[in-house]
Parts: C-alpha cells; sequence; structure tokens
C-alpha cells in the first residue's frame, strides 16, 4: 500500500504531534509511506532522516490513500494535488470547526487501523469546474474547487453587479459585494457564513448566495447540480476577484465566467459511526441550549 501525507508547510504544535502519532502507526504498517517535500521539512530529526519516509511534490494513480493533517483548508489544497485521480482521502483535524477533517488526533491509531482493515466508508463530494472567456492561464491548471466558487469586489468599497445565467436563462443582476456558488460540501463554509443554506452532502444541488445584497430581496437559491452557471461582473473597478476555494485570481470586468460541476468526485474516507448530521451537532453546537 502506497501512503500520501500532507500538510501546511508552518510550524504548529498540534499538526507536529498528530504528524508524529501518525508517522508512528504507519511505520507499524507494511506500507510505503511519501510525505509532501515541504510539510516533512517542518517535522523533526526523527521523520525526516527515516529511510522508509520518502517524498512527493506530486501525485500519480500508484498511491492507494491521501492522510491530510490540519484543518478543512488544509483539504482544499490538497485536492490540487489529487485532482481526478481518484485517491481517497482522510483528513486529520488539527484546526478549528472540520467539517471534512474530522479524525480527532487522539483517534488517529484506532482510525488508521480501522482504514487498513478496510472498516470505513467513502463519501463522494462534487467540485465546481471553471472556465473564462477570455481565457485565463493561471488558473488553466487547477480550474476546479470542492467549496466554492466566488466573485467578489477588489480594491474598493463600492458594490458589484454580477449578472447571472442558468443554462443560458437570465436569472438577475446581483447588487452586493460579491456572489457565491457553493457546493454541498462548501455550504458549511463561506456561504453559510452569508446566510446560505446547509446542504447534505449527497444532495445533487449547488447554491447561490449573495455576500452583503444592496437588495433585501436577494436571498440564497439551491440550483440543480446539473446547472451551468454563466456570471459578468460590472463596477466602478476595471477588475473583481475570483477565488476557488484558497485559490484567488484577478480578472477584468470584461471577463465571463462559466460553472458547471466537474466531472470528477473527491472521495473522502469517513469511520463508520460518523454521520453528518453528528457532525452539524457537534461543530455547529445544534441543541448546546439551556432549555433543551
Amino acid at each position: 500500500m502506497k501512503v500520501a501525507v500532507y500538510g501546511q508547510s508552518y510550524a504548529k504544535e498540534s499538526t507536529q504531534n498528530a504528524f508524529e502519532i501518525l508517522i508512528k502507526g504507519l511505520l507499524e504498517k507494511d506500507v510505503e509511506i511519501f510525505v509532501e517535500t515541504d510539510f516533512l521539512n517542518q517535522q523533526n530529526e526523527t521523520s525526516t532522516t527515516n529511510s522508509r519516509i520518502k517524498t512527493f511534490t506530486h501525485l500519480d494513480k500508484s498511491y492507494d490513500l491521501l492522510i491530510s493533517i490540519g484543518g478543512d483548508g488544509t483539504i482544499l489544497r490538497a485536492i490540487t494535488y489529487v485532482r481526478d485521480l481518484g485517491i481517497p482521502i482522510a483528513g486529520i483535524n488539527t484546526g478549528r470547526l472540520g467539517f471534512l477533517a474530522t479524525i480527532q488526533t487522539d483517534e488517529i491509531e484506532i482510525s488508521i487501523s480501522e482504514i487498513f482493515k478496510g472498516d470505513y466508508k467513502v463519501s463522494e463530494r462534487s467540485l465546481l469546474s471553471v472556465t473564462t472567456e477570455p481565457t485565463n492561464n493561471s488558473i488553466l491548471d487547477t480550474n476546479f474547487a470542492l467549496n466554492e466558487i466566488a466573485l467578489s469586489r477588489k480594491n474598493t468599497t463600492s458594490m458589484i453587479t454580477v449578472k447571472t445565467h442558468l443554462d443560458g436563462e437570465y436569472l438577475t443582476s446581483y447588487w452586493a459585494d460579491g456572489l457565491i456558488l457553493s457546493t454541498p460540501t462548501g455550504s458549511t463554509g463561506y456561504s453559510l457564513s452569508c446566510g446560505g443554506p446547509v446542504i447534505a452532502p449527497d444532495a445533487k444541488n449547488f447554491a447561490l448566495t449573495p455576500i452583503a445584497p444592496h437588495n433585501l430581496s436577494a436571498r440564497p437559491l439551491i440550483i440543480p447540480d446539473g446547472t451551468t452557471v454563466t456570471f459578468s461582473v460590472d463596477g466602478r473597478e476595471d477588475q473583481f476577484l475570483m477565488s476557488l476555494d484558497s485559490r484567488i485570481v484577478t480578472l477584468p470586468n470584461t471577463t465571463s465566467v462559466t460553472v458547471k460541476k466537474a466531472d470528477f468526485v473527491i472521495k473522502m474516507i469517513e469511520r463508520l459511526d460518523e454521520t453528518f448530521l453528528d457532525t452539524l451537532r457537534k461543530k455547529l453546537l445544534w441543541g448546546e441550549d439551556r432549555r433543551n
């Protein structure tokens, strides 16, 4: 079995502790261990000099598993390595909320044991795919997002107008700070903080959520995930920002942005006793009221 380990390339004690526990568990298994080069360089000398631990700068289909150490943001960066390779991802949470990275540090040993026994389930997560007209070369290589695509204003306090079409039919022009198109996975992220709905991971929908709209009647809209969405932006500035998860590019207002469902999915490993509803209660503190 060939296992890749990825984490953010900055020092954090909780991440380093989780890494040491994970590596100790993996070394007890008959597996090939590959750690992302920059991440390994952040770790202690024992890990970096162990002959069984190798490094990677990119992945291919020979890998059987990727283990992410960090928060949900770390997993969003990890998918730029996984892409359409179909490599399952297990997330160890050393961040905050952790809707994707759900394995806690004190669960690493038992979770690794369960994974190697095959005692786990896989949740397939839809992604968004983006194209621009004219073509923007900076997103050609990673033109996909697991959480959301967001269009927002740049270097100004004035709002932008986002003209939106669904399958070629005009929907409306949002006058706002921006607009978010989120997947079910991303519905608990930026979209939720802007008043968007929570969507179950296996729902076949996307959500359009305006960011601080000027018109109070502008509300989030659920659309089928087979919809092709086209955006054009106008405003006082000549440019606007587009973010694909945590990756941001600057585009001129003459750019047309088209978003549709990607033709591949990301496979997230979950423990058998883990459910989305349970995660919602724990992470969003639903029911945590003295009156309940």
